[in-house]
């Protein structure tokens, strides 16, 4: 890279980490003061942006760094004015600049050494052989990120991100991570695809089909989603190998409250559950298929700040799906409000494999 080019990383990897910070520890309470403690970190990030047009052509190293430089810029600006304004809401449409900033990025993964690290868990970052994986290019409709039918907007498609490092002679975990309400699989990838890059997951990112409630999955009504799911997932089995005791379903607030609504009748495809952060109600287990449950692996998460389905929510459910026979995991987070904590992908990824 040239001079330009080379001095924009770190304030980009510095602001996407602190954007990272804001997503996870958000609260509408104390936003203000989240807002104070993490400064202002895209002053850096700007004046390497002023030197980057300056001096540099727009080759495609450089179109991408400054496509993810103006997402996680405009995060910011609209943070601020966000802050200033009391508007909640706000927020969250801020906070979308964030997976934008990451998919403008990514393609530089295999060939700037930083950007690789980057898209790495930290725990990795000084593995050699970690390390060289990440570097292997992406293989034309066969790995790296693709979407399906899944452009902003639109709904029912799907995001996939299958390691560079895929081969298809051994069987891989299958990873279906669901966003929350309003939300849209294309962004909620970038929740998980650092973890499943590290660890050796293939990750499927849906879009909800829309319905009656919205841009949210079908928690009520007529179901277009668990057919869908049941669709996606057929899609990627016939076409990668996929281990067929290690298909995860899991999702954050709507999407892990949906968890339950489609994964709980004998008929569904996946093996594990993980709702987090999500809502439940006793019928759930009234309603399900008393085989299915009996063992299943269910690996349930909550913040003990949640501030839209409170923690007690979530302490019913571990008691009622134990009694009806499934074998819970349940880790309840200290710090955790209604935010999705990426923290937790990577012993959710373990106790898939274990």
């Amino acid at each position: 890279m040239t001079s330009g080019p080379a001095t924009i990383p770190p304030p980009l990897f510095a602001c996407l980490e602190t954007l990272g910070l804001i997503a996870r520890h958000l609260d509408p309470q104390s936003f203000g003061e989240m807002m104070a403690a993490v400064g202002r970190p895209d002053e850096r990030l700007r004046a390497a942006r002023l030197q980057f047009n300056a001096n540099d052509a727009l080759d495609g190293v450089g179109t991408s760094l400054l496509a993810a430089s103006d997402e996680a810029l405009a995060a910011f600006d609209e943070l601020r004015a966000a802050q200033d304004g009391g508007d909640v809401g706000a927020v969250f449409k801020a906070l979308r600049h964030l997976p934008r900033a990451q998919e403008a990025l990514y393609p530089l993964a295999a060939m700037i050494p930083a950007v690789n690290s980057f898209f790495l868990d930290p725990s990795l970052r000084d593995d050699a052989d970690a390390l060289a994986r990440g570097m292997q290019p992406a293989r034309d409709n066969e790995t790296g990120v693709m979407h399906f039918s899944n452009e902003p907007r639109t709904r029912g498609g799907f995001s996939l991100y299958v390691p560079e490092s895929y081969t298809p002679d051994r069987a891989w975990p299958l990873v279906v991570a669901l966003h929350g309400g309003s939300g849209h699989g294309r962004g909620f990838l970038w929740s998980w695809l650092r973890d499943a890059r590290s660890f050796g997951a293939i990750l499927v990112a849906p879009t909800s089909a829309g319905n009656s409630l919205g841009s949210t999955w079908a928690l009520m009504g007529d179901d277009n989603d668990t057919p869908n799911l049941a669709r996606i997932v057929a899609t990627v089995r016939a076409q990668w190998t996929i281990d067929p005791d290690r298909l995860l379903l899991t999702g954050m607030s709507d999407g892990g409250t949906f968890c339950y609504v489609s994964a709980l009748d004998r008929g569904s495809p996946f093996t594990h559950l993980a709702p987090v952060s999500a809502a439940f109600h006793p019928m759930l287990i009234s309603m399900a298929d008393a085989d299915r449950l009996h063992g299943l692996p269910v690996y349930l998460v909550h913040g003990a700040l949640d501030w839209m389905f409170p923690v007690d929510v979530a302490r019913q459910a571990r008691t009622a799906l134990t009694q009806a026979g499934a074998n819970v995991t349940y880790t309840e987070i200290a710090d955790l409000s209604h935010t999705y904590p990426r923290e937790i992908n990577a012993p959710m990824l373990a106790w898939l494999k274990a």
